[in-house]
């Protein structure tokens, strides 16, 4: 019944695609042109659900339509992933940190084409495609040394010949639902480490990025299928809000990993946590950067302009508050004007393309209220504001990046406290560096912050308990661009989650502490006296 969806044949009904796009499908072992493709992976592919489409931000044309699961095939697929989990708990960690060796190989073979597939899906620029795909690349690498390191502690007990283990175990099948503006990253972050602690996986997509997933989960299958292991440790299940909220409710996946809108956020978090299952939430980003009266403005300016314009504004660590101190603020205003005026918009598959489109149509309705609500309120719009009318961009999703100066710098006010998914950098001038650390923590939200000083006063308070509450806190570093050594995450409203590199493996594993007596004796603790 499922034959007609196999990936690796050709479908009946082909659609015609440009050369641009099935160049890159074609490369990636994707049948350009094919009237459908199988978007449910667990061992074999299938897909009889919803179809779900991939429509290019650039051009508006319809790249594939994907077969989502049905009810039957996600459960299927999710009793699948159960039993990967089974047989690969027994697989020795470092066995596990080898499979991960070669399916960096695999991807980092296929990173090219793999980053043009990212931007002619998703929409950002060439070299961000790229080294969004190299991410995924490094946290192999990270996880590689992490299967010899994933260790426990030895606690010393009061008692005469015990000693206690404090012993990480596998937790079982992980979920992660992913978000459109990072469609291969973010799952690299959770499935590397996941992997590594002995897990299986089941990946959830965004329903209009499903090609990237397609093209990853191929090449991870075939690393496991020349190992001999099952195809579910890598799960993909295509599908829309049912399918995730199946997979949040599943209590055979006791670790939800979960990116996207602080809206949905809370909705997952509460329907994990009422089956007491554990979950890792990457949510909204409202992120400031600072400027003080001493910044090196040569770096500053460039790595603001980075941070609001990047990914067109669509990097859940974007640049959106910038407050400036009112000493410097005209002289930083008007160079970041003029780099405003001389960025390359187009096609982001051309090299020196520096501002693709928003991703949807629905995004460019976004960007037009919220800058309407601008106009609305007074704000002195310095830059932008407007879809870009040129004729060659009139298929796509692209908007000026904006600059604008609001009348009120009330962190409470709408303008400045809610997170708006576009290229819109909203200004505000201080006079103390306390009063822009407090603008920079009242907000809802808690994921990335800089300041920019060569003071190391300033930066004693901005990094200790004075200072920023974010989970990101930069020093002459933009908001946007984290590397993956380090945990990645945020407080407050953003989640309180960490993925990556730094501590965040631990969250990836069950924990116990087992107390182990070598002696000739059972004494209580505590002293505790208990005989008759």
């Amino acid at each position: 019944m499922l034959l007609r969806h196999t990936v690796c044949g050709t479908l009946q009904g082909a659609r015609s695609l440009s050369t641009r796009a099935s160049a890159i499908l074609s490369s990636l072992d994707i049948p350009a042109g094919a009237a459908e493709l199988p978007g449910v992976y667990d061992g074999q592919w299938s897909g009889s659900g919803d179809v779900l489409e991939s429509v290019c931000p650039t051009t508006g044309e319809v790249l594939a339509r994907v077969r989502s699961a049905t009810p039957h095939e996600l459960h299927e697929a999710l009793g699948k992933s159960k039993e990967a989990y089974l047989h690969l708990r027994t697989v020795p960690a470092p066995k596990r940190g080898e499979l991960l060796r070669e399916i960096r190989e695999a991807l980092s073979a296929k990173r090219d084409v793999l980053g043009a597939l990212v931007s002619l899906e998703m929409g950002k620029i060439k070299t961000e495609g790229i080294g969004e795909v190299q991410e995924f690349v490094d946290i192999c690498d990270y996880a590689v040394g992490l299967s010899r390191m994933m260790n426990g502690r030895v606690v010393a007990s009061e008692r005469p010949g015990h000693t206690i283990l404090e012993v990480p175990n596998p937790i079982g099948v992980v979920g992660v639902l992913t978000a459109f503006n990072f469609p291969v990253a973010v799952y690299g972050w959770n499935f590397s480490l996941s992997v590594a602690a002995g897990n299986a996986n089941v990946w959830k997509p965004s329903p209009s990025t499903p090609l990237c997933s397609i093209a990853i989960t191929k090449i991870i299958a075939r690393v496991l299928e020349k190992n001999g292991l099952p195809g579910a440790v890598s799960t993909l299940i295509t599908g829309g809000r049912d399918v995730g909220e199946a997979i949040v409710a599943s209590r055979d996946v006791p670790l939800v990993s979960f990116t996207g809108s602080e809206a949905v956020g809370r909705v997952v978090g509460k329907a994990v946590q009422s089956r007491f299952g554990k979950s890792i939430l990457e949510l909204g980003g409202n992120n400031a950067s600072i400027i003080m009266p001493d910044a090196d403005m040569s770096l500053a300016v460039p790595a603001v302009f980075f941070g609001a314009i990047g990914t067109a504004g669509q990097r859940c660590t974007s640049t959106r508050r910038l407050y400036l101190h009112r000493a410097i603020a005209p002289k930083f205003l008007d160079a970041l004007q003029k780099l405003y005026a001389t960025i390359s918009v187009g096609d982001p598959l051309v090299d020196d393309t520096l501002l693709g489109p928003l991703h949807t149509r629905a995004a460019v309705g976004i960007y037009r209220d919220a800058v309407e609500r601008l106009w609305q309120s007074g704000a002195d719009i310095l830059i932008g504001g407007r879809k870009y009318d040129h004729a060659a961009l009139s298929q796509g999703n692209f908007v000026q990046p904006t600059i604008a100066v609001p009348k009120t710098t009330d962190p409470a006010d709408k303008i400045w406290s809610t997170e708006t998914f576009a290229p819109i950098l909203n200004v505000g001038l201080f006079d103390e560096l306390e009063q822009a650390i407090e603008w920079n923590n009242a907000v809802p939200q808690g994921l990335s912050s800089s300041l920019w000083t060569r003071d190391i006063r300033n930066v004693g308070k901005w990094i200790g308990p004075e200072g920023s509450d974010a989970g990101i806190v930069n020093v002459n570093v933009g908001t946007s661009g984290a590397e993956i050594g380090a945990a990645f995450g945020g407080n407050k409203s953003t989640g309180w989650g960490r993925e990556s590199g730094g501590d965040a493996w631990k969250q990836y594993v069950r924990w116990s502490a087992c107390t182990v007596n070598f002696s000739d004796a059972a004494p209580l603790a505590q002293g505790v006296s208990f005989s008759t």
